[in-house]
């Protein structure tokens, strides 16, 4: 059974087709990589699924936009909370941050764990923003560009933390 339905999704932005005719389906636990190059719009259709954008013309039916969980592509962290406090921003009960910096010791040097993040390098502030999109309690996971910034080493690492927070959730990851 489909939990996300995209039927016949076209989007322009003015005399610019950019999706048209955008048909699938995801279940449960599936995970779909979107591919593509720069400008082919990839990010459109995640904004369309995410609520943020308005299709021309068909329909998204399943999750709703308070069950998506999103790491965009630019951070959007709060720079001068640390690691961990940023983490922490998306739960409804104060989690315990011992708990969270163990967490983030998998795709993060411990020494930057209480930084704040405006002191971090590029990678690192995607990996936290990684961090938060994947402990965010959501149905849908969309991850837009999550590897950019990072060498082969930690992309590996980074993958790997995904798969395993991921917890059976749908993953829709958008990358070229």
């Amino acid at each position: 059974m489909a939990i996300l339905e995209v039927k016949n999704l076209c989007k322009n932005f003015g005399n610019t087709e950019v999706l048209c005719g955008i048909d699938f389906s995801i279940e449960q636990g599936e995970v779909l990589a979107i591919l593509g190059s720069s400008g082919s719009g990839k990010t459109t259709l995640l904004r369309i699924l995410m609520g943020l954008e308005r299709p021309d013309s068909g329909a998204v039916e399943g999750v709703k936009e308070n069950e998506i969980a999103v790491m965009f592509q630019e951070d959007r962290l709060f720079p001068q909370l640390s690691a961990v406090e940023n983490v922490a921003m998306v739960y409804r009960k104060k989690p315990f941050a011992k708990d969270i910096a163990e967490n983030l010791k998998l795709i993060l040097p411990e020494n930057c764990l209480n930084q704040p993040v405006s002191q971090l390098s590029g990678g690192m502030k995607r990996r936290v923003a990684l961090a938060r999109a994947m402990h965010f309690p959501a149905k849908l996971i969309i991850l837009d560009e999550p590897f950019t910034g990072l060498d082969r080493e930690t992309r590996q690492e980074v993958i790997d933390y995904i798969l395993k927070m991921r917890n059976g959730r749908i993953l829709l990851v958008a990358t070229h």
